[in-house]
């Protein structure tokens, strides 16, 4: 049994997809995937399918999709036996739970890798944190259910797993930084830096790379950038923080190719 969120939804029963072709069945199926083995409310539901215009008796339109979902888990566990679909896909006072035994969301591997990673790197062991972090990262096979038209409760969910991957990438620059693997980090931390342009911490690191590849210029520009961006959208300078790590780099200082410098900045 599989079950991924972070790219395309996936969800397999004895090799047999039940991800269903319509959308509203699918935005179902991948709420309850989102929530495996947790209860997941009617009124959620709702709020995913319509937001706030329901149809007459959503609550029947709710059992109809479950009832569909049940037909397609029944016919992949009728190979095997097994469990009932009823059980795997359980009603209770006020909602549903999906609970496919032995499978583990891709969300929740890569969250697990990810807090493993940031304790490696909070104990100073770098190469520990980096290789962590890129089997963190290498879960993820696209934007989060990539193929789902998403409401405002799964939009929250994926948007909080962007800012878990955010985070992941900037543990693993610090963890690159820090074994001298600069010259790596500039691609990524390019689009990153174009994909938040207010994100100082990320601007920071690959400021910090760029200098150490000898392009101090570059790294200049990526600070200018970042200025004209905060004060334009938000009226505010840079941090103090950001401001030290400009003079560091326009005055050359030798602390930049330090593998701890700044650490405790980014």
């Amino acid at each position: 049994m599989e079950v991924k969120v972070l790219g395309p939804l996936v969800v397999t029963v004895h090799g047999t997809s039940l991800v269903p072709s319509a959308a509203k069945p699918r935005q179902v199926l991948a709420l309850l995937a989102a929530n495996l083995g947790r209860h997941v409310s009617l009124d959620a539901i709702a709020r995913e399918l319509w937001d706030d215009t329901p149809p007459g008796r959503p609550t029947d339109v709710v059992q109809t999709y479950v009832k569909q979902l049940r037909r397609a888990l029944s016919t992949a566990l009728v190979p095997a036996g097994g469990p009932d679909a009823k059980e795997l896909l359980s009603r209770t006072h006020t909602g549903y739970v999906l609970d496919l035994p032995g499978a583990e969301t891709d969300a929740r591997s890569f969250e697990r890798l990810t807090l493993d990673g940031q304790r490696a790197l909070a104990r100073r062991e770098a190469a520990q944190a980096a290789t962590v972090l890129d089997r963190a990262l290498e879960v993820w096979r696209g934007p989060a259910l990539a193929d789902v038209r998403t409401g405002p409760v799964l939009r929250s969910e994926t948007r909080r797993l962007d800012e878990v991957r955010r985070g992941a990438l900037e543990n693993r620059s610090s963890a690159y930084l820090q074994l001298g693997r600069h010259a790596e980090l500039i691609g990524e931390l390019g689009m990153m830096t174009d994909r938040y342009p207010l994100q100082e911490s990320l601007h920071a690191l690959l400021i910090v790379s760029l200098h150490r590849c000898g392009r101090s210029v570059e790294a200049l520009e990526v600070f200018r950038r970042l200025r004209d961006s905060l004060v334009s959208e938000l009226g505010i300078e840079p941090s103090h923080r950001l401001q030290r790590l400009h003079h560091a780099v326009l005055r050359d200082d030798p602390a930049l190719d330090s593998p701890t410098f700044g650490l405790a900045v980014f």
